[in-house]
């Protein structure tokens, strides 16, 4: 028999192949992992703007999950743009029998393009409901604010929502620093994540990248996350390798579209520009 790693993503479709689903199944396949999906919802957006977004029925996210669950099977599952309190509530009934797979979130709540997918009623159940059952979360800047209710404008501040988000259940908090006010930036031309696993805060640094922002660095890091844990690396190790990973998508990537936020080049291994 052929031993393989899978892993689940629950997340919306992007029609410009940048970010959700999309970005999470190149981003398996180029890691080496077997992709499956559940579509939370289908969005019409490109590199200049986003368009418009619909969301798919509970039951049928349900379906979907349920269906590669009792199946495939899956050594790791990612969420990322999940939008509505019904659909946070869905993935919740689905993956509570299965506390022996390990649940990374990404909490979605923005476009590159700046459409706001997140209300409070969302935000609140994906912290009551979802958070508990997480092994990994991966907010950014603004997220980790939205999570705590705070301004994140220190180091200090840092520190204090990361452990307020740790208290909310994930057993690993990473805060994305690429969305990190300019005071927080690193002199050193760095981008520098924080983890903390409620003993230990460690940084993950890696290069501040020329070219603009990229559309979709927050799934690929994230589903990085996801394909080391479903290859069985420890939640540092696969960080680490997710950082690594997305300097290369970012520095292979080349321009796609008329917009100013192009997306990476998951699989810069095999196609250059």
């Amino acid at each position: 028999m052929v031993t393989y790693f899978k892993a689940l993503t629950v997340a919306g479709s992007d029609s410009g192949g940048g970010a959700g689903i999309q970005a999470d199944l190149k981003t398996f396949a180029a890691l080496k992992v077997y992709g499956t999906s559940a579509i939370t919802s289908v969005t019409a957006q490109n590199s200049q703007k986003f368009l418009a977004i619909k969301y798919l029925p509970s039951l049928l996210i349900i379906q979907q999950i349920n269906a590669v669950l009792s199946d495939i099977g899956a050594n790791a599952i990612k969420t990322g743009l999940l939008g509505k309190p019904n659909v946070v509530r869905a993935v919740v009934e689905c993956v509570t029998p299965h506390p022996e797979i390990p649940l990374i979130i990404d909490p979605v709540m923005t476009s590159t393009t700046g459409r706001t997918f997140m209300d409070f009623k969302t935000i609140k159940a994906l912290r009551n409901l979802l958070l508990p059952l997480a092994l990994v979360v991966t907010p950014n800047f603004p997220e980790a604010q939205a999570l705590t209710g705070r301004d994140i404008k220190t180091e200090a501040d840092c520190l204090q929502a990361v452990e307020e988000i740790f208290q909310m259940g994930p057993k690993v908090v990473i805060l994305k620093g690429g969305h990190c006010p300019e005071n927080l930036k690193n002199a050193n031309g760095k981008v520098t994540d924080l983890f903390y696993d409620g003993h230990n805060f460690q940084k993950i640094s890696g290069p501040c990248l020329p070219g603009g922002t990229k559309h979709g660095t927050g799934c690929t890091f994230s589903a990085a996350i996801t394909a080391g844990i479903a290859k069985g690396f420890s939640v540092l190790h696969a960080a680490q390798s997710a950082r690594k990973y997305l300097t290369k998508t970012w520095t292979n990537s080349f321009p796609v579209g008329k917009g100013q936020s192009s997306p990476l080049n998951h699989f810069y291994d095999s196609w250059k520009a």
